[in-house]
């Protein structure tokens, strides 16, 4: 009876050593990107590797340092979109980086639910964290730790300043179309993507003489647009009422639209509407929706870049590289368009 074929030998450091010519710590050191290693050296050892269809482990890579090469990832609300994408982003730019990410997920809200999902990161022995839609609450829950464990908060490392650039340029788009009257659907006001998106907006508003006449708050998705948009459609009706709606994402217009349309209000014909966000969809919706545009990616690869930084050991990592994002921009649809003459009456 013959024995059962148990497939080929994993290929190990000491193979890659014998074909590269090297001692197996020079592998190691290859594979850990110490910089004092020569490129003719490193090069042998890379085409041994691939010759080999050598796969590193990363748990046994860790063994040679002082990190986990592990990021850690808090995350809240990841149904919606800009959290989904931000994840997917992260993940990739953490893989590209050679790291892995380990991610709880926690009602941002709630301070002591970050506190443990922190908690719980940090006990895997994470190198740092990464908050995506964090809150008021994520950053004192998180004080104590930052220094010894690096933090970023997603979106918010410059105080917003990405997202309030977006939000202005939404702003600056209606004034030029001739609007002076609108109105703003928010998000959670303790979100700090809704705290950075409305001062932008207030800012601009200020900047190019346009009045705020009506303010409405929802939970960032389109049934609370739609229960917003009788409301909405009221404010619109009266002499002085809004021109033009600022949505603080994508899905708040999308109810918003879909419920002025059932109050008897057109978009753009008796008022324009912008989103923030463009999701895929947003080209789509009808009409298709004006928004703005961030770049989540540059994001993802900053963040990445900025825990990397602070854990980086001198004696043995490369510099890491700065990432700089793409600025805000604004995508102009058919949902916006100049003010009407009059106001709409009863229907």
């Amino acid at each position: 009876m013959s024995e059962p074929d148990s497939g080929p030998a994993r290929v190990g450091v000491r193979d890659v050593a014998r074909v590269a010519g090297v001692s197996a710590q020079t592998v190691s050191r290859v594979i850990n990107d110490h910089p004092r290693i020569r490129e003719e050296t490193r090069r042998r050892v890379q085409d041994a590797m691939a010759q080999l269809d050598y796969r590193v482990n990363n748990a046994a890579r860790a063994l040679g340092t002082r990190t986990s090469r592990t990021l850690g990832l808090i995350v809240s609300d990841a149904t919606l979109y800009g959290p989904a994408v931000a994840v997917a982003e992260i993940e990739s730019a953490a893989r590209q980086a050679g790291r892995w990410v380990a991610t709880a997920y926690a009602d941002a809200a709630d301070a002591a639910s970050v506190r443990a999902a922190a908690l719980h990161l940090r006990d895997q022995g994470v190198d740092g964290l990464i908050v995506v839609a964090s809150h008021t609450r994520s950053a004192p829950a998180l004080a104590d730790l930052d220094g010894r464990l690096p933090v970023e908060l997603f979106h918010a490392h410059d105080d917003g300043a990405a997202q309030q650039a977006a939000a202005a340029l939404v702003v600056e788009h209606l004034a030029a179309l001739g609007h002076r009257r609108v109105a703003r659907l928010g998000g959670p006001p303790d979100w700090l993507d809704e705290i950075a998106r409305a001062a932008g907006y207030r800012a601009a508003l200020a900047a190019h003489e346009v009045h705020e006449v009506a303010a409405w708050t929802g939970d960032w998705s389109a049934a609370a647009g739609a229960a917003v948009a009788p409301l909405a459609a009221a404010a619109i009706r009266e002499t002085d009422g809004p021109t033009a709606i600022v949505c603080a994402n994508d899905q708040l217009a999308l109810g918003l639209v879909a419920g002025l349309a059932a109050s008897g209000i057109s978009v753009p014909g008796d008022v324009s509407v912008a989103g923030f966000d463009d999701n895929p969809d947003a080209a789509y919706y009808r009409p298709a929706l004006t928004t703005v545009r961030l770049d989540i990616g540059g994001e993802a690869r900053r963040s990445v870049a900025a825990v990397l930084a602070a854990t980086a050991e001198p004696e043995r990592d490369a510099p890491v590289d700065a990432v700089s994002t793409l600025p805000p921009a604004l995508v102009t649809r058919g949902s916006t368009a100049p003010p009407p003459r009059i106001a709409p009456g009863p229907r």
